[in-house]
């Protein structure tokens, strides 16, 4: 069991395989780190598809808008779009895209990022200063690496519930 050292910005995401705690980086990425904790609370990841897995690069999922199966979304448009709340500004930091790193997904617009994220299979060096990093997977790696391929996969996996360390 990961040791949680603040439940306020640690994140407990719930996988078929087990649970994934997240440990939010709010001095590096203080936006980002709000709107997770926002979306979060609200229920809105619970439910929602990876719906782009790509083997050895990472896991994306965060389409509140088309993710969810189980509320009428559609896996073919899950990945084209966000949450009702407005875009956020990028916060590139130095902190690098390695194994375990949350980052925002985003458009071509480096202040497009909105509720997607993707969590990295390995160290993605070349993402670097390009994509926010706002999280580190500090308990059940194991589980994301479980997670089923695919763009999009075929029967995608789904976050089940996603909730703030502090509430649960």
């Amino acid at each position: 069991m990961a040791e949680i050292k603040d439940p306020e910005n640690t994140i407990l995401m719930e996988l078929k395989d087990g649970t994934v705690t997240i440990e939010l980086l709010p001095d590096v990425a203080p936006k980002h780190v709000e709107r997770m904790k926002e979306l979060a609370r609200a229920g809105k990841y619970d439910g929602v598809v990876f719906h782009r897995v790509i083997e050895g690069f990472m896991a994306q999922t965060g389409d509140v808008e088309h993710g969810n199966l189980d509320g009428g979304g559609n896996i073919r448009r899950a990945g084209t779009g966000g949450s009702d709340l407005p875009d956020l500004p990028a916060e590139f930091s130095k902190v690098p895209h390695a194994r375990g790193t949350l980052g925002a997904a985003r458009s071509m617009n480096p202040n497009s990022a909105n509720s997607q994220f993707f969590i990295n299979f390995k160290d993605n060096d070349f993402l670097n200063g390009q994509y926010t990093v706002y999280g580190q997977v500090i308990g059940g790696m194991e589980h994301v690496d479980a997670i089923t391929r695919g763009e999009p996969p075929a029967n995608p996996d789904k976050m089940i519930t996603v909730k703030v360390a502090a509430d649960a």
